[in-house]
């Protein structure tokens, strides 16, 4: 089964639009998972602009599924990361002034710092997963530095898909397979959606997590957040 972790960080961007508390971040966290969500990811970025890092000790108190804090591993991350302690970290190398996120590490040229963040987070009891374009030199990187998991990044193939569904993905199933044989967990995220969820899927041998969040969130507004959830567990399960 690939688990579906719920992105929460546009709800976040709402609230944050009027500097109130609705919607309430904690009780969509809450409700996601009641929905169907096996987990819930936030990615708190340094202007705050979404996911706040004062919202993050109410998450973790609250989520019963798996939380899942993901970014850029500066010092005040770490920190933060390190004091809450979610099941999962996701390193992004995001720029400060990032938009979204467009691309992964470089693990071989980060090798020495991206091992000694994930032998802290380790130290500390968390998973550790990182973001990284579908290359096999880049996932056996990752392997070398200690990471326990990969996310790929799914922007390239989700920009290609409509064109050319075999060509898209072709890259993230070699690297997948070279994953599976060294032994490195694969998640997966960035727009993916429910055109293109069940071909990612179906195509990339041992994907255990996808994080979605904008395309879902977007759905929600059509469909409800219950049954765009159900709609995306659909496509995995």
């Amino acid at each position: 089964m690939t688990r579906l972790s719920v992105n929460i960080n546009k709800v976040a961007l709402i609230r944050n639009a009027r500097g109130e508390d609705l919607p309430d971040l904690v009780q969509v966290a809450k409700d996601c998972e009641s929905f169907g969500a096996m987990g819930i990811t936030v990615h708190p970025r340094p202007d705050e602009r979404h996911i706040r890092y004062s919202d993050i000790p109410a998450l973790k108190e609250v989520v019963t599924t798996e939380f899942n804090i993901e970014g850029n591993p500066t010092d005040r991350f770490m920190e933060l990361v390190l004091e809450h302690k979610p099941h999962q970290a996701t390193l992004v190398p995001d720029k400060p002034a990032a938009l979204t996120s467009d691309s992964g590490w470089d693990t071989i040229e980060h090798a020495t710092f991206l091992k000694s963040i994930t032998a802290k987070l380790q130290d500390a009891g968390i998973r550790v997963s990182i973001f990284v374009n579908a290359d096999e030199k880049f996932v056996e990187g990752a392997k070398a530095v200690g990471a326990d998991r990969i996310e790929f990044y799914t922007g390239d193939f989700a920009r290609a898909f409509s064109s050319n569904p075999e060509g898209a993905v072709k890259a993230h199933v070699e690297a997948a397979k070279k994953a599976n044989e060294i032994g490195i967990g694969i998640n997966a995220g960035h727009d993916l959606n429910l055109d293109n969820l069940n071909y990612y899927k179906e195509s990339v041998p041992g994907l255990l997590e996808v994080s979605i969040g904008h395309a879902l969130i977007s759905d929600a507004l059509y469909f409800g957040l219950k049954n765009t959830i159900q709609m995306y567990r659909a496509k995995l399960d």
